[in-house]
């Protein structure tokens, strides 16, 4: 986006909504929650609305390693029986007291088949959950697994509460819940008795702007205050010449190509692979993302302790694709003229980002004969598809939190964890990575994981059930007055807390 594109809307852009009188922190993004129950929402914008409002039993330290978080401690002494400790004196937002009932209602109303909660696979190894006194819980696995842990990264919510919770949320976390106008905002306020001690500033504001280049006035104009990674790129550097401040982190997002596998033409592992070697996928990073991203040869990045280098890496090699697509009998009808040798469909959002970037997919695989028809659509209807396994193939995100483990590749590969269960989308099946995520899943000590784990990696990256596109370099854009903008490697909100705007500093008019 050139500069002078950005100047010249800007003048047009008079009717961005104004911020709200309470002085919260607004910040743009590009979708609606779609649920703001953490026992559903999955979507990126879900779990970011909901990091404001609760906590999990289990967090993350800077390095996403596990640390306590509304636990104090925890222990275990074979791996199978887990006792988790509390802390004492988190309250939730109607003023009762964290108790061991809350949690152990947590996790009965996710395991609770009736219930239907996208995370209920995550629990298969769960026997039962059980409250032992007021500040203890106990969690008993059917089997020994080191893996048991990551999945008490969940949110609390309060004893007794219903699916109502998805419009009007409780939680323990800095802020409660004011106002949800869908596909407009999500306000929260300052909870005082927040046991992390109360936020530097009133409130938050959720804005939902989908347009990347308004969301980038919205910026200029001062009528948002920061913007997280929601930015074409381009749109980032200018407006860090325009005096934004601009914080950067390497990061854990992972943006995939994925497949449905009842599709017969891409249950052919050589289709999939001539897909693979047709994408630019450097192009991609360098062009589109101006450096904020980096190739990705699977769903953890190298700094992530489970990462496996040793596996199979798609080149860009055009040649080896046509070669490919002969072998699978999708030979050029006529050379290098216009008919393809077979024809795909992509699905995917209208950001803009993810637009130009099925508009290169497209250009390479014509350049190999497949002809590629682009759908895009609001986040929500794609979504909503990809669920339902309404799609050829996709592109879509996963975000820092979710990657943090490798039992993710679990939730996400293994054929038993089609959704309701878990996040088998595509309906892939293999019995190898059915077996080596199952004796992963076994494995007690870090070492023992990472060695397991890494076996999965292998043959998932032969099979190629998705195609490992970039990971995401984290960014914000803030105005300038702002302290405390600090990023973590899963791009979390919980830094807010501690923004605030510097003494003396107020909020300048629009221009």
């Amino acid at each position: 986006m050139k500069r002078a594109v950005l100047l010249a809307i800007a003048v047009a852009a008079a009717c961005s909504q104004p911020l709200p009188e309470s002085g919260a922190i607004v910040i743009d993004m590009p979708t609606s929650p779609n649920n703001l129950d953490p026992r559903y929402g999955t979507d990126g914008a879900s779990a970011l609305a909901q990091q404001l409002i609760f906590n999990d039993l289990i967090g993350f330290d800077e390095h996403m390693r596990l640390a306590p978080e509304l636990a104090s401690s925890w222990e275990t002494t074979d791996y199978r029986t887990y006792l988790v400790h509390l802390k004492r004196g988190v309250h939730f937002h109607d003023g009762h007291e964290l108790t061991s009932k809350d949690v152990v209602y947590t996790f009965t109303s996710i395991l609770d088949p009736k219930m239907a909660s996208p995370f209920r696979g995550g629990y298969r190894d769960l026997d039962t959950v059980s409250a032992l006194d007021t500040y203890t819980v106990q969690f008993v696995c059917k089997q020994p697994t080191g893996a048991f842990l990551i999945n008490l990264h969940m949110k609390i919510i309060p004893d007794g509460a219903s699916r109502d919770l998805r419009d009007h949320p409780v939680g323990t976390g800095p802020y409660e819940f004011a106002r949800y106008a869908v596909d407009d905002t999500v306000e929260v306020k300052r909870f005082a008795d927040y046991f992390g001690g109360a936020a530097r500033n009133p409130g938050v504001a959720l804005k939902i702007v989908p347009d990347d280049i308004m969301r980038g006035l919205e910026l200029r104009k001062r009528t948002a205050d920061l913007v997280i990674n929601d930015l074409v790129p381009d749109i980032a550097y200018e407006l860090q010449r325009d005096g934004l401040a601009l914080t950067t982190v390497p990061g854990l997002d992972y943006q995939y190509l994925a497949f449905n596998f009842r599709d017969p033409i891409l249950q052919d592992l050589r289709v999939r692979r001539a897909i693979g070697f047709a994408i630019n996928r450097q192009s991609i990073v360098e062009y589109l993302g101006r450096g904020l991203a980096t190739l990705a040869d699977g769903m953890f990045p190298p700094s992530h302790w489970a990462f496996e280098p040793n596996v199979f890496r798609f080149a860009y090699d055009p040649a080896r694709a046509k070669a490919l697509l002969d072998e699978a009998g999708y030979r050029d009808p006529d050379g290098d003229g216009p008919q393809p040798r077979l024809t795909l469909t992509l699905k995917t959002t209208n950001q803009e980002f993810q637009r130009l970037q099925a508009a290169v997919i497209q250009d390479n695989l014509k350049q190999v004969g497949i002809k590629l028809e682009i759908r895009t659509y609001e986040f929500a209807t794609l979504y909503a598809d990809v669920l339902k396994g309404n799609f050829q193939m996709y592109t879509l995100q996963w975000v820092g939190g979710a990657v943090a483990d490798p039992d993710i590749l679990r939730r996400v590969f293994h054929s038993q964890m089609v959704p309701p269960a878990g996040f088998n989308r595509g309906h892939f099946s293999d019995a190898e990575v059915d077996r080596l995520l199952d004796d992963a899943a076994r494995a007690t000590d870090l070492e023992s994981r990472r060695q397991r784990y890494a076996r999965v990696q292998e043959r998932l990256a032969e099979l190629a059930p998705y195609i490992s596109l970039w990971h995401k370099t984290n960014f914000a854009l803030a105005q300038p007055e702002l302290d405390g903008v600090q990023l973590s490697p899963a791009a979390d909100l919980r830094f807010l807390k501690n923004v605030s705007r510097r003494p003396g500093a107020a909020r300048p008019p629009a221009n």
